[in-house]
């Protein structure tokens, strides 16, 4: 029986992550051990991630343990995997996707609209402030971090009014019933909800029972979603949001980029058909752009 290594970060959300890919390959005749790695962005959690340097501090660590033949793959959340993947790695398959809303949860089950002004919400995403904030520019938002238990506990305690989590995170960790309000019309990340699966580039073995996972529809998505963040040079130091969806023989996406304050916020809309998935995203990334977008990078990166 083959025997796989998979490394995986050591969060309860991880593991759950971890396991459910794990028991399909064992599915298909595998003997899948789970190799729990701690990365840096576990162990900073009192700064925000575009401080310290944004969403390769969730893979880098088990990104090095691939290359250096100390697991044979890795399960990442898909918003978490940096645009450029380490020569010799790739991701060799996206599972299918789970519903990408954020949700709120608030102490008393309040919606957005009815928190009181002045209220605390609590995030660490820009992407997430920016959107808050042009629906409720009375609410004070403050940075969270922290894994899913962490940032309930957090909740509870009274140290936020109502938190803003990632909706697939919540269901799970089997926390649906604590959802106050799912944020529907909020953009997403790139990603969000999908599980990414990483491998040796050259490890044909791995790869074949790896692809097997690999869930078209949500792969296609991924990748002119990604194309979008890629060409606008996304990291989490600039509010960027992207959803991808699939009609027929058309995909399609929305996404936007903002300044830090959400107040010049551009938001589009492309299609192409299904074998043009990436250049759909580019599309959208290069008009926004033109009409600004480029300005507002300039501003944040300080170019």
């Amino acid at each position: 029986m083959t025997l796989l290594r998979l490394g995986t970060r050591k969060s309860k959300l991880a593991l759950w992550q971890a396991n459910f890919v794990k028991e399909r390959l064992e599915a298909l005749g595998c003997k899948v051990e789970l190799v729990p790695i701690t990365t840096t962005g576990d162990k900073i959690l009192d700064a925000p991630l575009a401080k310290i340097g944004g969403k390769g501090l969730f893979v880098k660590e088990i990104e090095n343990a691939l290359l250096a033949g100390e697991i044979d793959l890795a399960v990442h959340s898909l918003k978490d995997v940096p645009m450029i993947i380490p020569e010799g790695l790739t991701l060799s398959a996206i599972t299918e996707r789970e519903e990408p809303y954020d949700v709120l949860i608030s102490r008393n089950g309040k919606k957005l609209e009815e928190l009181p002004s002045g209220a605390v919400v609590g995030t660490s995403s820009l992407r997430r402030q920016v959107q808050i904030k042009r629906r409720r520019r009375d609410l004070k938002v403050e940075i969270l971090r922290g894994n899913v238990d962490t940032r309930l506990r957090k909740l509870k305690e009274g140290l936020y009014d109502a938190i803003v989590l990632a909706y697939a995170g919540v269901k799970r960790m089997g926390l649906s019933g604590e959802i106050s309000q799912v944020l529907e019309d909020f953009i997403p990340a790139v990603g969000q909800g999908s599980l990414a699966i990483e491998t040796r580039a050259e490890d044909e073995r791995v790869i074949n029972f790896v692809k097997v996972l690999n869930h078209q529809e949500s792969w296609l998505r991924a990748v002119c979603e990604r194309a979008f963040l890629r060409e606008l040079q996304g990291g989490c130091q600039v509010p960027i949001g992207a959803y991808a969806w699939i009609e027929g023989d058309r995909i399609k996406i929305k996404g936007f980029i903002s300044d830090l304050e959400g107040e010049r916020f551009l938001e589009g809309y492309e299609e192409g058909g299904l074998q043009e998935a990436e250049e759909v995203g580019k599309r959208l990334a290069q008009r926004l752009l033109r009409e600004g977008g480029e300005e507002i990078l300039k501003e944040i990166y300080g170019l």
